[in-house]
Order: C-alpha cells, then structure tokens, then sequence
C-alpha cells in the first residue's frame, strides 16, 4: 500500500468514526422515583387537609401552582392562587366548623417523573349556613401535580365531586 493510499483509508475510518459518534443514542435520561414521587405527594395531600382543618387559607393554597385551577362542584372554578385562597375564606366563614378526613389516597406517577395523578376520597362534616344541622358529605378527589423548578409537587389542578346521597334501599319483596 503506497503511503497516499495509507493516509486515504485513515482518514475514511476517521470519517466513518465520526461520522458512528454523530449517531449515537443520547444518553439515557434518569428514571423517575416513583415511590419518592407518591410518598411526597401523599405527605402534601395529608398537609393540605391538615391546613384546611386549621381553616388557614393562606397555607391550603400554597400547596398549588401559581396558575392551578380549583374546580369544586357547586362553585365557580378558582383559577391561581389568590382565587383559591379566597374560595377556602369564604369556605370557612360559611361553615366555620368544617372538618376533612382524607381516605385511601392513591398516587399514579408518569414514567417520565414530569406528572403524578392523585386520587382519594375525603369525608367533609359541617354545619349547614342555612338549616343548621350537622351535614357529612363524601367527595371524590383528583388532583394532577407537577414539579416546580424548586424540587417540589404543587397542584395544577384539582377536581372535588360531591358523591351524593346513597342510593335508596330496594324495597323488600
């Protein structure tokens, strides 16, 4: 091989090993702690009953995003987090003694750590501003978090469905 051909076929196998690290796969990307991701969001959604049994508007609303929405049936949606708050003050002068258990929380996280999903039932007793007996209500719960540039979980959105009376019992026959 003369030394015009040497030098010709290194630089065709520089090219082609330049050409193979172009085409690389990028590297992959972290997966996601999932029961990280479910147990922080879990600890909020404790936190947040916790801060609505303490009727702190203020501290039930910083568990949302700056742009999330409430959507609670009966009411208008409260969209960010002054209009949230407001909804939760006017909550607790309506019905100062509400109290909220929350029941078998459930969190689903996207593989790709960017969404979690939680779902729970939560069981609301008050006094009804209007009749004045002691009502108890159960409501169905779902609400999408989204991590914030800071490390945490705050709500983007959140549905809360009055589930309504219990179907009446079949007549006996």
């Amino acid at each position: 091989m003369t030394q015009l051909q040497l030098t010709g076929a290194a630089m065709a196998a520089l090219m082609a090993a330049s050409l193979g690290a172009c085409n690389t796969a990028p590297p992959a990307k972290a997966s996601a702690d999932a029961g990280k991701i479910a147990d922080a969001i879990k600890a909020d959604a404790a936190q947040r009953i916790a801060d609505i049994n303490a009727h702190d508007a203020a501290k039930v609303a910083a568990h949302d995003a700056p742009d999330g929405i409430l959507m609670f049936h009966g009411q208008p949606n409260a969209v960010g987090i002054p209009a949230i708050q407001a909804s939760f003050v006017q909550r607790f002068a309506n019905t100062p003694d509400i109290r909220v258990t929350l029941t078998d929380p459930t969190v689903d996280v996207a593989a790709s750590g960017d969404l979690a999903v939680l779902h729970s039932t939560t069981v609301t007793t008050a006094t009804d501003p209007t009749t004045k007996a002691q009502v108890t209500t159960t409501n169905n719960s779902l609400s999408g978090y989204k991590p914030q540039a800071d490390g945490t979980w705050k709500i983007e959105w959140s549905v809360v469905s009055d589930v309504g009376p219990p179907p009446a019992a079949a007549p006996a026959t």
